[in-house]
């Protein structure tokens, strides 16, 4: 990131509302996507999520190094039935000093849903035109944003909720058609989970050939939204980071179990992007990528935050 330490170090405090103002879908996108290559060229360093119990949620850190941006940080929230709240603090690496406090829930948001833009342009197939969402949250509004950023060439996308209420207000929300059920979003040309499910809302048997499956929703080990068939179908599979995933990846961790999947065969997204590793072989093949958030995405979209709120005079000093 040219000119991060050319500024006078000063540290700011960043909100949600500026965050939201100084970042868009397609700037996300492309910051994930170097990202990507800082991390195939082992410029980054990334700690897997920790979680600690609280009486009624628990509270969670993450952190990362990225020497060729020449900073470092972690993301710590917690989480419980009232909600979550997420913080993520930047230091310039160089100078060992405090350079900012940014407020994280859009944040989280927007690197989450770059990572999937990311993973679409790399590995869905040729001509790939339509996009199903299973889950009508937040975190889905940007999987669709940033997704339409990575791949514009996007026609159509189909959404399906179990709350009809819900599914209307996204689909306008979004541009989106409603699905009558999870089949209708499961058979597009890409298919994003994001949901709160523990138990699997994506079947093998709906996906159309050639589809790229992105699991976005499903964090630890105990829930899954992807059925073994999904696996079964798949001729290749990437994550994140394997470290990550053989904590936190159910949709993973149940199939390796099973002896369907070996860990073998699950490659990073880095080594496709970088051009590594070929990913997909025909445009018929069913590709997963399992998506579980790493904390070297956070850096790299906060540090842009923090460069452009002191292009732009954003933010309050500490």
């Amino acid at each position: 990131m040219s000119g991060f330490l050319d500024f006078p170090l000063m540290p700011l405090y960043l909100t949600e509302s500026e965050v939201s103002s100084l970042l868009e879908p397609t700037d996300a996108v492309e910051v994930i996507e170097e990202c990507f290559r800082r991390i195939a060229r082992g410029e980054v360093e990334n700690a897997p999520r920790r979680r600690l119990r609280l009486e009624d949620g628990s509270l969670a850190d993450m952190a990362a190094s990225d020497r060729e941006l020449g900073v470092a940080g972690g993301k710590l929230y917690t989480a419980s039935p009232a909600g979550a709240s997420f913080v993520v603090c930047l230091f310039d690496a160089e100078r060992s000093e405090l350079a900012a406090v940014i407020e994280a829930d859009q944040l989280g948001r927007l690197r989450t849903g770059a990572a999937s833009g990311v993973a679409a342009r790399h590995l869905a197939r040729t001509g790939a035109r339509s996009l199903g969402v299973l889950g009508c949250g937040n975190q889905a509004e940007t999987q669709v944003a940033c997704i339409r950023a990575g791949l514009p060439e996007l026609e159509r996308v189909v959404a399906y909720c179990r709350t009809p209420e819900r599914l209307a207000s996204f689909c306008e929300l979004v541009g989106a058609e409603p699905g009558e059920s999870h089949r209708d979003a499961g058979a597009q040309d890409i298919v994003v989970t994001m949901t709160n499910s523990p138990d699997p809302v994506l079947r093998g048997e709906w996906l159309a050939p050639g589809a790229l499956v992105i699991a976005a929703g499903a964090n630890v080990a105990s829930r899954r939204e992807l059925d073994n068939a999904v696996l079964e179908r798949a001729t290749f599979v990437c994550c994140d980071s394997l470290e990550t995933a053989r904590l936190e990846s159910g949709d993973l961790i149940e199939p390796v179990r099973a002896g369907m999947l070996d860990w073998l065969e699950v490659h990073e997204l880095h080594e496709i992007v970088s051009g590594e590793v070929p990913g997909r072989q025909s445009d018929d093949d069913v590709v997963v990528f399992k998506s579980n958030g790493i904390a070297a995405w956070d850096i790299a979209l906060g540090a842009e935050a923090l460069r452009r709120a002191r292009e732009q005079g954003v933010g309050t000093v500490l």
